[in-house]
């Protein structure tokens, strides 16, 4: 088919609750709409009413019973999600940052980063060391300030430098790692082979930029598919598929869907902050909002089942050998 200019012109707050109407969304509040519109924006929150559209979804035609107030509860769902998340995430990629700045430094020096010889793929070391160059003279962190007062350096040590890199540059540090020893070291700290421990830090810097950007997240099709492990260290998911909604069709994985990711979320959680309440901040969250459809989420049947999602499951071996290394001082860690 071939493309075509762009020609709708942009519509008054009246003439999209008029449109929504005429096309079948039950509006209980004009008043409520209009703060919705302004606050929010027709656009924004059409991607919450698109699963109540009926098919073809191109007709623009609601299915009975549409409301907007269910739309925006979806939206209030969403919104929710991704700020737990967005903390979770946080405190994992804190996490890697410490762990490959320890090995790699203690193996390779503090300015480990800037060489060459330890990334397999030169031109793409040279763009990313461009990249952390650029995030250096950026910062105005005191401690970077100062260390720019005192040496001489062009860049300062990986424990300096790496505290001000973003999530995706530590991403393809980790990615362009020519050691298959430096890699599976810090791998193997997360329970994970290097190559599926690669994909989850990959996957999981684009869930937190599509968090970051306020962007639709409970029913996405992930546009990067982390690995499936197939030998993970410690508790995992044992459903992985979905039935093929095409008969006789393969199952589907479940790999590109916020439930993969989240179970991704805890396993990586119980590795560093086992005392964590990810779990069960999730299952209130989907309990506030018992409108929201956990299976356009990807969460299979039989998934309360599954060890990793159960929140009696807390005493497990690798939790007691982890306690035992840390020491009982750090057993809140959160």
């Amino acid at each position: 088919m071939p493309k075509v200019p762009y020609i709708k012109p942009a519509l008054t707050y009246a003439t999209q609750i008029q449109q929504l109407k005429n096309r079948g969304l039950i509006i209980n509040s004009d008043p409520k709409a209009l703060h919705l519109l302004t606050t929010i924006s027709y656009y924004r929150l059409s991607g919450y009413w698109y699963p109540m559209l009926s098919n073809p979804k191109s007709a623009h035609i609601f299915k009975p019973r549409s409301t907007l107030d269910n739309a925006f509860r979806l939206y209030c769902f969403d919104r929710e999600l991704r700020k737990i998340l967005t903390g979770e995430l946080e405190k994992i990629e804190v996490a890697i940052r410490a762990k490959m700045i320890y090995t790699l430094s203690h193996r390779h020096g503090p300015f480990w980063y800037t060489n060459p010889g330890l990334f397999s793929n030169a031109g793409t070391h040279s763009t990313t060391l461009i990249s952390i160059t650029k995030e250096f003279n950026r910062t105005d962190e005191k401690f970077i300030t100062d260390f720019k007062l005192k040496y001489n350096d062009p860049l300062p040590p990986s424990w300096m430098m790496l505290e001000v890199t973003s999530f995706g540059t530590l991403s393809m540090l980790y990615k362009n790692l020519a050691s298959t020893h430096d890699r599976r070291d810090i791998a193997r700290d997360f329970g994970l082979d290097d190559t599926t421990f690669e994909s989850w830090v990959h996957s999981m810097v684009y869930v937190r930029n599509v968090c970051a950007h306020h962007s639709r997240l409970w029913n996405r099709v992930m546009r990067i598919s982390p690995n499936i492990p197939t030998t993970p260290r410690f508790p995992w998911i044992s459903i992985t598929t979905l039935p093929n909604p095409l008969a006789g069709g393969p199952p589907l994985n479940l790999n590109n869907r916020l439930y993969f990711i989240l179970s991704m979320v805890i396993y990586l959680l119980n590795t560093i902050s086992p005392n964590q309440s990810f779990k069960r901040r999730l299952r209130q969250l989907l309990e506030k909002y018992p409108n929201v459809s956990i299976k356009a989420m990807g969460f299979p049947i039989g998934w309360k089942s599954e060890p990793l999602w159960d929140w009696k499951h807390v005493t497990l071996p690798w939790y007691k050998k982890w306690i035992a290394k840390l020491g009982a001082g750090l057993m809140k860690i959160e």
